[in-house]
């Protein structure tokens, strides 16, 4: 049994928003922190003008796909983060979730991504620090 904490991204598409949350999370947290990411109605494909913002950061999703929404995605993991799916994700006690409001990408070239995308960097470390954080007191 993983005792890693594991976090959810949930978009519509799972093409955009949830990726880059995903892929940020990854890069910044290592192997520290398990993470997922999937969509209510997931694209065919992740959005290309999120592959280019991020790989100006270093960060290559080019072979990432999206991934259909799955109750058990959701059980298996402590926090649950929303991204404009509304109702789509089942909700589950015990979980933290939180809905963070943000622009969707969809259709949007690179210089529109680039704001989304450090908006949600900053959304990431600050998702660090906070579970860091709970992990440190429920260790003391």
């Amino acid at each position: 049994m993983s005792t890693k904490p594991s976090v959810l991204f949930v978009c519509v598409h799972n093409a955009g928003r949830s990726q880059m949350a995903a892929a940020y999370l990854t890069h910044l947290a290592g192997d520290r922190i398990e993470v997922r990411s999937a969509g209510s109605a997931p694209a065919d494909s992740v959005n290309p003008a999120v592959v280019e913002a991020l790989l100006e950061e270093g960060i290559d999703i080019s072979a990432e796909t999206p991934k259909v929404l799955t109750t058990e995605a959701v059980q298996a993991s402590d926090y649950v983060i929303t991204m404009g799916c509304g109702d789509a994700c089942p909700f589950f006690p015990g979980k933290t979730y939180l809905d963070w409001v943000l622009t969707d990408p969809a259709g949007q070239g690179v210089d529109a991504v680039r704001p989304i995308r450090d908006e949600i960097r900053g959304r990431i470390e600050g998702l660090i620090a906070e579970i860091d954080a709970a992990a440190a007191s429920s260790a003391s």
